[in-house]
């Protein structure tokens, strides 16, 4: 008896060693955690507070100016106003086309398979690609739209979305949600294949209509769903660049620039790293409370439905 105590002891203590051994694989993944995101960040702290312009390091400190700078003149509001713009339109339009789409692929129907892979098929493309596709879906006269327009009588030559200061940032959204909502639409197929369909049953057996199946009983059911999915897209939305660089570099105007593509340009383009420092740390604040904001918001929804 006292042997097999022993036995015990040891396999236990062994265990533990062998457990804790387990944590030096961590070593890597947390050496390239801190040298490619935290030392980044926090130089990225330190340049907004010089005139670094990217290319001299013989730059000097200058405090809270370019801060100052970029509250003062103009370029912040505007590129805000395009940002929430667009991450409303996208946020709202991926969610409801991809909530759409589940509900349709979830039910028993022919070659759901193949229509899944399809409405997925966009997501596996690099937005790069997606954006010179799209710029040639556009192209006034000779695009996709402006032959189909043509065809149908109307005239095609005018249809230039791109080169409209009213419409570009709706036109490039559009590319968002379709390169976007194939994901969306995965994520609620996987939470809307998790509700019990005696539920549904007893739901219909109540005199339930098919909308009240889905406001009373999915869409409750789903709400974390709805949570990661909302969550996803406003991240996406608020640190939109691909397709306003790829397809209208910013234009026309000033009609299609983002909080990122305005800090690109600041840093590549006016080689002011320092001011461009400065923004992303602004725009860095301005995502991480919007994003804190709707989560607790959606959690709260969740604990009510």
């Amino acid at each position: 008896m006292a042997q097999q105590t022993r036995k015990k002891r040891k396999g236990g203590n062994s265990s533990l060693i062998f457990s804790n051994k387990m944590y030096v694989f961590l070593i890597p993944a947390l050496a390239m955690f801190l040298v490619f995101w935290i030392y980044p960040v926090l130089q990225l702290f330190y340049y907004s507070i010089t005139n670094f312009n990217g290319i001299n390091y013989n730059f000097d400190f200058v405090g809270l100016k370019n801060y100052q700078k970029v509250l003062s003149n103009g370029t912040l509001t505007n590129s805000l106003k395009n940002t929430m713009i667009y991450a409303v339109f996208t946020v709202t339009l991926s969610n409801i086309l991809g909530m759409a789409v589940a509900m349709a692929l979830n039910t028993k129907i022919r070659l759901k398979g193949l229509f899944r892979t399809c409405a997925y098929f966009p997501a596996l493309f690099s937005a790069i690609v997606v954006g010179f596709i799209w710029s040639y879906v556009y192209m006034p006269g000779s695009g996709m739209i402006a032959n189909l327009l043509s065809n149908i009588g109307m005239n095609g030559a005018a249809f230039n979305p791109l080169g409209n200061f009213r419409t570009a940032l709706y036109a490039i959204a559009i590319v968002e949600v379709w390169k976007g909502f194939g994901t969306t639409m995965i994520i609620y197929l996987a939470g809307l294949q998790t509700v019990d369909e005696s539920i549904l049953e007893a739901g219909q057996i109540d005199g339930c209509t098919e909308w009240q199946l889905i406001s009373k009983i999915k869409l409750p059911l789903i709400s974390s769903t709805v949570t990661i999915n909302v969550i996803l897209s406003v991240i996406a939305g608020l640190k939109a660049f691909d397709y306003s660089f790829i397809m209208t570099n910013g234009g026309p105007g000033k009609s299609t620039k983002t909080l990122m593509f305005q800090v690109y340009e600041t840093a590549f383009t006016d080689l002011k790293m320092g001011r461009a420092s400065a923004f992303s740390v602004m725009a860095f604040a301005f995502i991480i409370v919007i994003t804190v904001l709707m989560l607790l918001y959606l959690n709260k929804r969740e604990v009510e439905l």
